[in-house]
């Protein structure tokens, strides 16, 4: 373990205190709030992700953080101290921006080394710690280059290199991947795991990828409108979405409106404007729902397809093939029920032939596959 992953894991097993908490913040821009009434908590060594569309305060959010922004209410603390008034260059953060903001007329060695000289570390020390950080990006043979001679992914482990070799309590990562191509993305993303876990420093990540934030993070806060609509785990915010706008946003969903006609201890059922008679299990989310107006929330991936009528299904609609497209490993189907509705379904590529646009089929789905959340 190099030094710097050691000095982090100390950091963890020694303070109980968070490594990032907002209380209450509220940030206004011209009397608009651009976030409201902010309440999260990041522990030592998480990786966390702030997701959410354009627009919605994550970005406002990581800088309330990093400094760049001062809250107009509430409360920003790193390691359980305040950073009211504290500037940005005296907060245990780093910040890696999308755009890199590396110096291009400096080589990779001086644009790594810049900070420690700026705080003036003396020389031996911030040969090691430079050559270390480069090492742990594998950047070690690039330390000569400028960053016009690097590719987009070698500029980000630069950049990643630069904030890791202050050794920061938190890392900030403001759209990370977002300026590379998908294959690179995809490549990076295995980098930055692999990175968290080795060192145990305290990620923070915004992102407006849903498919990034679900397979870096230990946990996830989904933000609309300046607010956050859920915290949770990956496996939490995907299959028990406490909104119809994170189950919408998160991945893909079927959603339909209506109403609960029946309830008891175990399930309730579900009249949908267009007439159909869903049962639903009941869950954490739905305890809470009375007979009144409630959202529907069926992923593609749990509804089925079937030629002729299956046995022993509550949840069964007839109707048509109006669409199909070729995924390779998946085919995405979307059927226009006889209600109105339109369902899409997406099913392992399994099948020797493919049904036609036009064919008469079932769609079904158990009781469990199902979630009602209140509108």
């Amino acid at each position: 373990m190099s030094q710097s992953a050691a000095k982090h894991q100390r950091q963890r097993t020694e303070t109980s205190a968070p490594a990032v908490e907002l209380r209450d913040v509220f940030k206004l821009f011209e009397g608009e709030p651009a976030v409201r009434n902010l309440n999260l908590t990041v522990q030592p060594g998480e990786f966390f992700s702030i997701l959410g569309p354009s627009g919605c305060g994550k970005t406002t959010t990581l800088r309330l953080i990093a400094g760049f922004e001062e809250p107009s209410a509430g409360e920003v603390r790193i390691q359980g101290s305040s950073m009211l008034h504290v500037p940005p260059y005296r907060r245990p953060v780093n910040t890696v921006f999308q755009s890199y903001a590396l110096f291009n007329h400096m080589t990779v060695w001086e644009n790594v080394a810049f900070g420690l000289q700026i705080k003036g570390i003396k020389r031996s020390q911030l040969q090691q710690r430079v050559q270390e950080s480069l090492k742990l990006v594998k950047m070690e043979a690039f330390s000569q280059r400028y960053p016009a001679q690097l590719s987009g992914g070698q500029q980000q482990r630069v950049a990643l290199a630069r904030a890791l070799v202050n050794e920061p309590t938190v890392v900030l990562l403001d759209e990370p991947l977002g300026a590379l191509d998908l294959k690179l993305r995809k490549e990076m993303q295995v980098e930055l795991a692999n990175l968290h876990q080795q060192l145990g420093v305290t990620f923070v990540m915004v992102t407006h990828d849903q498919e990034e934030a679900l397979s870096l993070s230990d946990r996830i806060a989904v933000m609309n409108g300046g607010q956050i609509e859920q915290i949770g785990t990956p496996h939490e915010i995907y299959q028990q979405p406490a909104t119809p706008f994170v189950a919408d946003f998160i991945g893909d969903t079927n959603l339909l409106q209506g109403r609960v006609d029946f309830v008891d201890k175990r399930r309730l059922r579900v009249v949908t404007e267009s007439g159909l008679k869903v049962l639903v299990q009941r869950s954490e989310t739905s305890q809470s729902i009375r007979p009144n107006r409630v959202v529907l929330s069926i992923r593609p991936e749990n509804i089925h397809l079937s030629l002729t009528p299956p046995e022993g299904q509550a949840n069964c609609f007839q109707g048509q093939l109006s669409h199909t497209m070729y995924l390779g490993t998946h085919i995405h189907y979307v059927v226009e029920l006889i209600s109105g509705d339109r369902l899409t379904v997406l099913q392992p590529n399994t099948l020797d032939t493919v049904p036609q646009r036009g064919t008469a089929l079932y769609v079904y789905w158990s009781e469990q596959d199902g979630l009602a959340l209140p509108a």
